[in-house]
């Protein structure tokens, strides 16, 4: 299964058999409203905690990607997933109501391409039939634990990224007619010596360039073979940087075909200033966009290398840079072969 130096091939293809993708209203607001299966009118959601609200859009993300699979809880044998509030507590009490067998991850807004790569790995050497994956994350939640309460009005730079309120979600499984998981290449983590935290999409610049460069190194391919190369969150600057610094190692990926889930998911009208963001951003533009654009046969190639700050309050705190992380996972039409 192993590819190279940090990539892996799945052989037996797992597919993904169906998702659930849930925003709240600013996202229904959005580029892509029509990529959710649930939007919410209120982003406490009934709840009296932000944390709440995510844990219950992260609970209905699953319970959708059930139904939309006909498979009930009982049948699957794990479910990986992660969110960026501390401890993960939302994720951990969504796992809490689900019975399901928890694997925590954590690669803050990578964790979506993480979850499904080691779903996949897991499917692919057959330790499971079915598996869910996903990811969340609530914008007054984020904003909370890292910058400032949504309340108190402070101002931020135009680097800034707005956080995703939703929650995606995936089930894989080793048979099934969806779209196949072919391959993943799991990060290293990298920094610029950046410390700023209102600008992580160019901090996370280089961790994508290094893992796209390696997935292609390690697959012997070129980006011709993508019909697009997607990115998450790096928004509108760290898109433009990382797309300078794979130019800058000779790969060359046409800027059409290059695009990201922080920017694919809003409209230029909306204050997001540098684009979206959050554990949830990338989940659900790929699960809720461009997965179904694959199985429209609208794409028959995607690379998804959704892109994580793994920086924390304290860390910001001791002026520490930011380390940043990208895993890459290669999404195909069944009918397609690698």
């Amino acid at each position: 299964m192993l590819k190279g130096h940090q990539s892996w091939i799945f052989e037996n293809r797992p597919s993904i058999l169906s998702t659930g993708t849930v925003g709240g209203p600013f996202e229904a607001k959005g580029k892509i409203p029509e990529a959710f299966d649930i939007l919410h009118e209120d982003m406490w959601l009934n709840q009296d905690s932000w944390e709440k609200a995510q844990q219950k859009m992260l609970e209905e993300a699953i319970q959708t990607t059930l139904k939309k699979g006909r498979i009930e809880k009982e049948s699957v044998e794990f479910l990986i997933a992660g969110d960026l509030i501390n401890q993960m507590t939302p994720t951990s009490f969504a796992a809490s109501t689900s019975s399901i067998p928890f694997l925590g991850a954590f690669s803050a807004c990578a964790t979506s391409m993480e979850s499904l790569a080691l779903a996949a790995s897991i499917i692919n050497a057959k330790g499971a039939n079915y598996i869910l994956c996903a990811a969340s994350s609530h914008n007054a939640a984020t904003e909370k634990q890292f910058r400032y309460p949504t309340e108190y009005g402070g101002q931020k730079p135009p680097t800034s990224q707005w956080t995703v309120t939703g929650a995606g979600c995936a089930l894989v499984a080793q048979n099934g007619t969806g779209p196949a998981i072919t391959s993943a290449t799991i990060g290293k983590v990298a920094d610029m010596g950046m410390t700023d935290p209102f600008n992580m999409g160019g901090a996370m610049a280089i961790a994508a360039a290094d893992t796209i460069e390696a997935h292609f190194r390690d697959m012997q391919i070129d980006p011709s073979y993508y019909d697009l190369i997607i990115t998450g969150d790096l928004g509108h600057i760290g898109r433009e940087v990382s797309l300078d610094l794979l130019h800058d190692r000779n790969i060359p990926i046409d800027a059409e075909k290059y695009v990201d889930c922080g920017i694919a998911i809003y409209r230029e009208d909306q204050p997001v200033l540098a684009g979206g963001s959050g554990a949830a951003c990338s989940a659900i533009v790929t699960y809720g966009h461009f997965l179904q654009e694959v199985i429209k046969g609208n794409l028959k190639r995607i690379l998804v290398a959704a892109t994580g700050s793994l920086h924390s309050t304290l860390s910001v705190q001791q002026k520490d840079p930011i380390p940043c992380i990208a895993h890459a996972v290669s999404i195909e039409a069944r009918s397609e072969h690698i």
